[in-house]
């Protein structure tokens, strides 16, 4: 991208490109946030399919291969920008630790919020000299609406008196030091001083899911990154990050994606040299 942000809208006429000329399977370099307001959509990412209906929000973190879908009665907004742009969000923040970031939206007067900034955020685009620092403000202000929906969405409860959201962030921070180690959930347990079944109460009560599939959610988000930028053996990358053969790693990618990792690389290349 050329730019460091970018948004255009999904008008009638743009939707009837995509929808009879339907994109590829692809990568950016960029952060995207697909915002559908009308109609359905369908949506590949890393080749898991859903199906959606609007109002809902899909995002896309770089360098996640996807493809988008509509039909020809979505309408809706598509944001495009540099992770430096808008460093720190909570999108990009949490896109290490689950597959796929997607809630539905609420109708009525947050819905017409987000669409307003949206439409701010175009007009600002569109001008001769553009202001990125008005863009910055509004795209922040569309990101906190946004996410404080997430919250609900990603099954965050991220409130000023919920202490269990800072435990959680402090183990997703040390799972970022040592997540290509072999080591279980009684080293994170152990490392914060707590129980593996306090731990793993605080991860239900906040991400619905448990220690242990965190960690293979994150080992396996990067198995498919080093699949996909690398020429190392499927054996090397199990090595890497922590699985001692690769027979095992393969069952667990497996068990994950619905395919091996040898055919995860196969069809991703396949896509993307289209």
């Amino acid at each position: 991208m050329d730019k460091p942000f970018h948004i255009f809208k999904f008008t009638h006429e743009v939707i009837n490109d995509i929808v009879k000329t339907p994109p590829a399977p692809h990568r950016h370099d960029h952060e995207e946030i697909i915002i559908a307001t009308e109609g359905n959509y369908e949506h590949f990412i890393d080749f898991n399919n859903s199906t959606y209906l609007a109002p809902s929000l899909v995002y896309v973190a770089q360098g996640k291969v996807h493809q988008f879908l509509p039909n020809f009665s979505t309408k809706g907004w598509a944001i495009r920008y540099n992770t430096e742009f808008i460093p720190g969000g909570k999108f990009h923040y949490y896109s290490h630790y689950l597959d796929n970031i997607k809630y539905d939206l609420d109708k009525g007067f947050f819905l017409q919020s987000v669409d307003n900034l949206c439409n701010m955020l175009l007009g600002e685009i569109q001008q001769k000299t553009i202001d990125y620092d008005t863009i910055k403000y509004l795209l922040n202000a569309l990101f906190s609406k946004l996410e404080s929906l997430g919250n609900k969405g990603l099954n965050i409860k991220d409130t000023p008196n919920n202490g269990q959201i800072k435990t959680f962030n402090d183990f997703l921070k040390l799972l970022e030091d040592n997540f290509k180690s072999s080591e279980g959930v009684d080293f994170y347990a152990g490392k914060m001083f707590m129980s593996v079944r306090n731990l793993n109460l605080i991860s239900k009560n906040i991400s619905n899911k448990s220690i242990s599939d965190i960690i293979e959610t994150r080992k396996l988000i990067e198995a498919r990154q080093l699949l996909i930028d690398t020429n190392k053996s499927v054996s090397e990358i199990g090595y890497e990050l922590g699985y001692s053969e690769k027979s095992y790693f393969t069952r667990v990618f497996h068990a994950k994606t619905g395919l091996t990792p040898s055919r995860f690389r196969e069809k991703t290349c396949s896509s993307l040299a289209k």
